[in-house]
């Protein structure tokens, strides 16, 4: 339900709506947003799609009979990989966040507030989407029979993931 609930904003901007943004979102991105740049719009679209395609993983991993037997390392790798990348993006998040709150760090002053959001709001909303995936993970893979096939492609995932996101940080980008 997580992923589900997560795509609303962003299929309701994508839309146009802007109600909740001004506070939630950086500026600049608020300014691509009023100005319906179609870049922005299409990153909207997709993010929301994804957050779907994440619900979906979800229900996959808790209701087996959705997938079928043959899934189950896909699903695990899915699973940890995507886990892996929302628990990452969202410690980012609250971890910069409380630097700049200890002043360890300084951010533009129009963006105090929004930095707030980030740090209590989006980041732990980015954790606990990792962590329903991770339960939901373990309570499939306790009930499939090719166990030792599931978890080795589940830690490919979860490796996979870390080292792409920890190449991204190193190159700065995002």
């Amino acid at each position: 339900m997580w992923g589900f609930a997560f795509a609303v904003p962003s299929f309701y901007w994508a839309m146009g709506g802007l109600t909740g943004a001004s506070s939630t979102l950086a500026p600049s991105l608020l300014e691509q947003a009023r100005e319906r740049d179609p870049g922005f719009i299409a990153v909207l679209w997709a993010t929301g799609v994804l957050k779907v395609v994440g619900g979906l993983l979800g229900l996959g991993l808790v209701h087996r009979h959705v997938w079928g037997r043959g899934m189950n390392r896909l699903l695990q790798l899915m699973a940890w990989g995507a886990a892996v990348l929302l628990v990452w993006h969202g410690a980012e998040f609250i971890g910069h966040g409380l630097l700049v709150q200890t002043h360890a760090i300084d951010i533009d002053p129009d963006l105090q507030s929004v930095n707030r959001w980030y740090t209590y709001l989006w980041g732990p909303w980015f954790v606990a989407g990792g962590a329903a995936l991770v339960l939901a993970a373990r309570t499939h893979l306790s009930a499939v029979a090719d166990r030792r096939d599931a978890t080795i492609a589940g830690m490919v995932g979860g490796l996979g993931a870390l080292a792409l996101s920890v190449t991204i940080l190193i190159a700065g980008i995002g």
